[in-house]
C-alpha cells in the first residue's frame, strides 16, 4: 500500500509542477466546462431532470439481481447470449473462447472503459491478436502506449502538436500536420481495419431491462462501424449500468451528453436488441453481453451505494481541483478524479488503493456538478473512515491522533503541554502527514487560556 502511494504522491507532484501539462488540462477542461452551461440551458428544470435520474438508478440498483435477470431473458430471447463474469480473469476466458470459436485474427474495439478496467487489449496481444482501438482519442493513446486519460477524453493531455508528433514519429507522416489532416489520417487506417475484423467489442452506457437491450453513445461514428460490420460483437457492460425501462433512455441520454460534451444529443445513439435478424441487411451474426461484476457487488455497502448511480460522464473530473492539477494518470488507476477515488478501492482494495480518498479537498464541487446527484464527496469521507478503520493508517497517524483526541478531550491536559512540547509533538508526528508544500503551524507560547485569564485579571484591576 505504501509503495502504490508513494507513487501517486510522486506522480502528483511531477505533474503539479509540470507548467505545459497543467496549460493544456486548463484549456481543455475550460472549452468542456464552458459547452456544459450552454448545454444545460436546454433544459426547462435541471433540477428536477437530475433528481429524477437519481431516482430511476436508485430504483435499479435496489432490484439489480431482478433486472438483469430480466434484461438476460429478454436478450437471450432475441437471439443474443448473456455471459456473466465475476471478476476480469472470467471475462477475459469469454473473449478468449469467443475469439478461439471464430479463429478471431483482428479486433476493432470502440471507445470502453471496462475493456480498460480488464486490461483486454494486453491480454489479446498475448494470444496473438490484433487490437484496434478506433475511437479517435483511444487509437492516439494506443499509439503512444498510454492508458486514456480522462473518462469521456482519453488524450485530453495532449496539444495538437503533441498528437502531431505523435503521428510523425509512429505513422511516418509529414510532421507539423493540422487537426483535421489528423483526423483523415486516421481515417484512413482505420477504414481497412473495421472491413477486415472478425470481432467488434464495445462497452455500454446503459442496460435497458425491459427490452433486452444494450445502449451505446458516440460521437464519430466508429461505434457503429464496430458493431456493424463484423461478423462477431461482443458487448462488456459492468453491472451497474443497468436502467428499467427502455423510457428511461430518453432521460438519460440527453444529461449523459450535456453533462459529458456539452451537446444537446451525442451524434451516434445506438440500441442493440441482439444479432442481426432474417429481415436485417446489417449487423452481427452473433452477439454477445458480458456482465462484469470485478467488484462492483462490494458497491452495494451502504455507505457508497450511490456510486453505482454513475453514468461516467467526467463531469466530476472536470470539476475537481485536485484532478485539474494532477490529471489522470497519476491516479494510476482505470477510473480517476473524485468517482474514481470513491470506487476504485472498493473495486481493488482499501489497502490498495484507499489512499486516493484523501486526494481531494471535499470542496464538494463533484456533487455540485453531478447529474444524478452523487455525493460524492460525502462517500469519499465514508471512505477514508473505512480506511482507518480497517487498519489501514500507519501507526504514527494513529498514535499521533489519539493523543490529539485525548489532549483535546481534556482541557486542563492541553493546558499543561507547554507551546516547546506542543511544537515537538506536531513536527513529529502530524508535519509528515500535513505536507511539505504546506507550513507547518507554531503553536504560541501563551495558549488562549492563558491570554484569557491575564485579560481577565487586567478587566478587574
Amino acid at each position: 500500500m505504501s509503495e502504490i502511494k508513494d507513487i501517486f504522491l510522486e506522480k502528483s507532484k511531477e505533474k503539479v509542477n509540470d507548467a505545459k501539462h497543467r496549460k493544456t488540462i486548463a484549456f481543455n477542461i475550460d472549452k468542456y466546462n464552458t459547452a456544459v452551461v450552454n448545454g444545460k440551458k436546454q433544459y426547462a428544470d435541471l433540477e428536477m431532470a437530475r433528481k429524477r435520474a437519481k431516482n430511476i438508478k436508485w430504483k435499479a440498483i435496489e432490484e439489480l439481481d431482478r433486472h438483469l435477470e430480466t434484461f438476460e431473458k429478454k436478450f437471450c430471447e432475441q437471439g443474443g447470449k448473456v455471459i456473466w463474469a465475476e471478476d476480469a480473469d472470467e471475462a477475459l476466458a469469454a473473449i478468449a473462447a469467443i475469439c478461439d470459436k471464430v479463429k478471431a485474427k483482428s479486433v476493432v474495439k470502440s471507445k470502453s472503459m471496462v475493456t480498460e478496467e480488464i486490461h483486454l487489449n494486453r491480454f489479446l496481444e498475448k494470444l496473438g491478436i490484433e487490437s484496434v482501438e478506433t475511437d479517435l482519442g483511444e487509437y492516439i493513446q494506443q499509439l503512444d502506449d498510454e492508458p486514456p486519460y480522462h473518462i469521456v477524453t482519453p488524450a485530453m493531455h495532449k496539444s495538437k502538436e503533441d498528437i502531431a508528433e505523435l503521428f510523425h514519429q509512429k505513422l511516418g507522416v509529414a510532421p507539423n500536420l493540422s487537426p483535421k489532416e489528423l483526423t483523415l489520417i486516421a481515417r484512413e487506417r482505420l477504414r481497412s481495419k473495421f472491413i477486415t475484423a472478425d470481432i467488434g467489442i464495445t462497452g455500454g452506457n446503459f442496460i435497458v431491462a425491459d427490452a433486452g437491450a444494450i445502449a451505446l453513445t458516440e460521437n464519430e461514428g466508429n461505434g457503429r462501424l464496430t458493431t456493424t460490420l463484423p461478423k462477431v460483437h461482443i458487448a462488456i457492460v459492468g453491472i451497474e449500468k443497468v436502467i428499467p425501462s427502455l423510457k428511461d433512455i430518453a432521460h438519460f441520454w440527453p444529461l449523459l451528453s450535456t453533462f459529458g460534451t456539452g451537446q444537446k444529443l451525442t451524434v451516434y445513439n445506438t440500441l442493440f436488441f441482439g444479432p442481426k435478424t432474417a429481415n436485417e441487411m446489417d449487423g452481427p451474426e452473433e452477439m454477445y453481453v458480458i456482465l462484469l461484476d470485478n467488484g462492483r457487488t462490494n458497491l452495494l455497502r451502504k455507505e457508497v451505494r450511490e456510486s453505482m448511480y454513475c453514468i461516467r460522464c467526467g463531469s466530476c473530473l472536470n470539476a475537481c481541483p485536485v484532478y485539474k492539477n494532477i490529471g489522470g494518470h497519476a491516479y494510476g488507476t482505470t477510473y480517476s478524479g473524485p468517482i474514481g477515488a470513491v470506487i476504485t478501492p472498493h473495486l481493488t482494495s482499501m489497502q490498495e488503493n484507499g489512499h486516493l480518498s484523501f486526494a481531494s479537498s471535499l470542496c464538494g464541487n463533484c456533487t455540485e456538478v453531478c447529474p444524478v446527484k452523487i455525493n460524492i464527496h460525502e462517500m469519499l469521507l465514508e471512505n477514508r473512515s473505512i480506511f482507518v478503520d480497517e487498519g489501514n493508517s500507519e501507526v504514527k497517524e494513529r498514535l499521533g491522533w489519539k493523543l490529539f483526541r485525548t489532549g483535546v478531550s481534556y482541557r486542563p491536559l492541553m493546558n499543561m503541554a507547554s507551546s516547546n512540547m506542543k511544537n515537538k509533538i506536531f513536527t513529529k508526528l502530524f508535519a509528515p502527514m500535513w505536507g511539505e508544500s504546506r507550513v507547518t503551524p507554531v503553536f504560541p507560547k501563551k495558549n488562549f487560556a492563558k491570554i484569557w485569564k491575564e485579560y481577565q485579571k487586567n478587566k478587574t484591576t
